[in-house]
């Protein structure tokens, strides 16, 4: 079909805060606490018809700029600021566009100015990666349309613009052809605190609200097969963690499959090299080795780029997470051995749909893998889903339902909502509404059967704050 044109007018950017039920340290960051946006905006198209979008995201301090000297409020404050730079941007600009249209013509001037406000380029991305999603979410709903079948007839007028290596690749044919994933596998995420055995946890440590708390306590609860195991950067406190890790899994699950998140925490690609070298060297790690399908994003994004990987892509493929800061990036890591790519929809939708035609049009070797940035309950963790059954993918890292309880501090006629709209997604647990995974996997049906962009409920944007003007100053820290 024709991809329509429209203008986009009336964002407005709300914020509620996300308290975690218990810690998540991921790299350098311990996480207890996080503001999550919430987008709405409106599209018109040229006929006159018009109708509302949202979407939502965590605000995740120590992910997108990893700078020690920054606090978490001035990462909020980043996040925030690329925010407010989106929302002037599509709305100053009264031209009639197609949905990637818009997204295209802005990208490079917002990553030219957050770089001059002191945002790296993952940051810049995070405002209009939201207001896309919005953009899309509305989009459908004027077609009365599901996500999946508005991208498989190309309804956002997705092209090579920002991708000139896909010039002579068929896109239509590509989209036209994804086959969406119906049930999809969690793999659930062990953070670097997280108790591991049911006997290792004192009584007087127990949280008692009732959800697992520990690697053995989630096996059981949810009959989990797919893992993502943290590592730290130091091998010989990685190995004795992953022995820990592998005496559950080895005497839980029958059989598994993990990947490693290095969260950029080696220094090069020497010393990651070296971590796979020690656990192939220890017969404890034996079967923990056969699982692991990938490792994530080891080498710090400052020299990742620099450095070849394909010696260690040879044994096990490497891929790139937080490196992911623009469109030409999977292409460079590439000519360096790296096999992968994330998708995460912070990073953006269309980025991850012109990586996955990337892997279709360079072959079997390459892949996009989907990985959670502990997308909460609702439009959030939704909209993702919804973008890796899209891809195809069969399993997806997703941590939010573990470290944040259901929706959190979300009203309890908005859960009901979602749980009433998502019945398959969702369930009831005492006065909770909480992600229903069952024999480690989710349902996707109601999320991919809804016109719109996943969902069939909306947040009630009378309980969220309005989102405070970003005070983020690049001097105060250089």
């Amino acid at each position: 079909m024709t991809a329509p044109v429209f203008r986009i007018s009336d964002i407005r950017l709300y914020e509620r805060p996300v308290r975690l039920r218990m810690p998540f340290r991921f790299g350098v960051v311990t996480l207890r606490d996080a503001p999550q946006v919430f987008v709405s905006l409106r599209v018109t198209l040229a006929d006159g018809r018009s109708a509302a979008g949202a979407a939502a995201e965590l605000m995740a301090p120590k992910w997108f700029d990893k700078d020690p000297a920054l606090s978490n409020e001035q990462n909020f404050a980043q996040l925030r600021l690329s925010l407010q730079n989106a929302r002037a941007a599509y709305t100053a600009d009264a031209t009639s566009r197609t949905a990637f249209g818009h997204s295209a013509a802005h990208h490079h001037v917002l990553v030219r100015q957050g770089d001059g406000q002191g945002l790296n380029a993952l940051v810049a991305s995070y405002g209009p990666a939201l207001l896309d999603r919005a953009v899309i979410d509305a989009l459908c709903r004027i077609h009365d349309l599901p996500f999946v079948t508005a991208l498989q007839r190309n309804l956002f007028g997705i092209d090579a613009t920002l991708t000139p290596d896909l010039a002579e690749f068929d896109l239509a044919a590509f989209l036209n052809g994804l086959q969406p994933t119906r049930r999809i596998a969690v793999r659930h995420t062990v953070g670097m605190l997280d108790p591991l055995a049911e006997a290792d946890l004192a009584a007087d440590s127990r949280l008692g609200d009732g959800l697992p708390e520990t690697l053995e306590g989630n096996v059981t609860a949810y009959g989990l097969r797919f893992f993502k195991l943290k590592v730290g950067g130091n091998v010989d406190e990685d190995l004795k963690r992953l022995r820990a890790i592998a005496a559950v899994l080895d005497r839980q699950v029958e059989p598994y499959q993990a990947s490693l998140d290095g969260n950029e925490q080696y220094d090069d690609a020497a010393g990651i090299a070296a971590l796979w070298q020690a656990m192939q060297g220890e017969a404890a790690l034996r079967r923990l080795c056969a699982s692991i399908l990938y490792i994530e994003q080891p080498i710090r994004r400052a020299v990742a780029l620099e450095q070849p990987v394909d010696g260690l892509s040879a044994q096990v493929p490497v891929i790139i997470d937080e490196s992911d800061a623009d469109y030409d990036v999977f292409p460079a890591a590439r000519k360096l051995g790296y096999r992968g790519i994330s998708s995460k929809t912070c990073k953006g939708v269309y980025r991850a749909i012109l990586n996955a035609a990337r892997c279709q049009a360079w072959g079997r070797e390459y892949f996009i893998t989907g990985e959670d940035l502990t997308c909460q309950a609702g439009l959030a963790v939704q909209q993702d889903l919804a973008l890796v059954a899209a891809l195809g993918l069969t399993h997806v890292e997703r941590n939010g339902h573990h470290y944040v309880d259901g929706f959190g501090s979300a009203p309890v006629a908005e859960q009901q909502a979602f749980l009433s709209a998502h019945p398959d997604l969702y369930r009831r647990s005492g006065d909770r509404v909480r992600l229903h995974i069952e024999n480690g996997d989710l349902a996707l049906d109601s999320i991919l059967d809804a016109p719109g962009f996943a969902s069939a409920a909306e947040p009630d944007w009378t309980a969220l704050a309005a989102m405070p003007a970003s005070d983020f100053n690049q001097g105060q820290t250089r």
